[in-house]
């Protein structure tokens, strides 16, 4: 079960909408979304959480590139809304063709990558993308940390969050009223 909601911030504080993830079909979907809950062109906040087993947070400012951070990126990529961030922040999407040509991991076209020794199914998953030129996921955070500091949540509490993470990130943003109205 995911909870996702737009902070929207505004000349008195914040406006909290509740999102709805099934109008979300991609990315750019989801930056619409924000973009249009925007006073002003201000900074909007997408905070999107499965249960407790990761949070995604995705800052859009007027027309400049969205922020995007995820607490474990390992669990939201087999989830679809988490997928699509990890995606993103890996560059696994197709307009990166260019980087598909270029020799990151260090194997030579063609040559099994090392870390493809895993046994069980999950992991044979994993090694299929590896296998295939994908990044791997990691199993912890992804993204920019730092993309709440100036809004009072500091990079460092946004790494250790976990379990009621987004409480604490309306709570430091001020916003837990607005937030529990709309719940």
């Amino acid at each position: 079960m995911y909870f996702a909601a737009l902070l929207a911030r505004t000349e008195d504080g914040w406006e909290a909408s509740d999102m709805e993830l099934d109008d979300v079909e991609s990315l750019s979907d989801l930056i619409d979304l924000a973009r249009a809950a925007a006073v002003d062109d201000d900074t909007v906040v997408a905070l999107i959480e499965q249960e407790d087993a990761w949070f995604g947070v995705v800052r859009v400012d007027g027309e400049e590139d969205p922020r995007y951070f995820v607490s474990n990126a390992s669990a939201a990529s087999r989830s679809s809304y988490g997928s699509m961030l990890t995606d993103e922040l890996l560059g696994s999407d197709e307009e990166d063709d260019e980087l598909d040509e270029l020799d990151l991991d260090g194997t030579e076209d063609g040559e099994a990558d090392p870390i493809a020794s895993f046994t069980d199914d999950e992991d044979d998953a994993e090694d299929e993308e590896v296998a295939a030129g994908a990044e791997p996921v990691p199993a912890g955070p992804l993204g920019d940390p730092r993309l709440l500091d100036d809004l009072g949540v500091s990079h460092k509490q946004l790494m250790t969050l976990d379990g009621e993470a987004l409480s604490e990130i309306v709570d430091s943003l001020g916003a837990t009223e607005v937030l529990e109205a709309v719940r």
